[in-house]
């Protein structure tokens, strides 16, 4: 390896990720890794390993890791939203010119079970947010809406 390691390594787990503090300032001149805490994406929970008490770098850079880690899973979901409509399209798309009757057998309950259920969810969701925004107004006032 040619560049120069990071300090800490985070190996990343379902719901967050195991801290590494990197040494390579031994007499041997290997990579030592050094588990000293596991993180919790979910909860931001950082919990020392064994008996370790952590320093303030750790805290400060296991904390930026998690910022950072929380803004990526966020975009990365939308992304995957994003993705499930083109999805989508390409469902339809292929349902009108090329599926088999067969095909459409086998996949229209539950694409239709599916969609309704998400259907659903996204109606009851825009009617709590139109409902939240004229609530909003008229607490405002008339003077507000105009």
């Amino acid at each position: 390896m040619g560049a120069e390691l990071p300090d800490y390594y985070f190996r990343i787990r379902e719901n967050g990720a195991a801290v590494f503090r990197v040494d390579t300032e031994n007499r041997q001149r290997r990579i030592e890794m050094d588990q000293i805490a596991v993180v919790n994406v979910r909860n931001g929970d950082i919990k020392p390993q064994g008996d370790r008490v952590l320093s303030e770098q750790d805290l400060t850079v296991i904390k930026d890791w998690l910022t950072e880690r929380i803004a990526l899973l966020a975009k990365r979901d939308i992304d995957d939203i994003h993705r499930a409509v083109d999805y989508l399209n390409l469902t339809t798309q292929w349902a009108q010119s090329k599926a088999s009757e067969e095909q459409l057998e086998d996949v229209t309950d539950a694409l239709l079970l599916a969609m309704h259920d998400l259907r659903s969810v996204l109606v009851r969701k825009k009617a709590d947010r139109l409902i939240k925004a004229a609530d909003g107004k008229e607490a405002k006032g008339p003077a507000a809406a105009e």
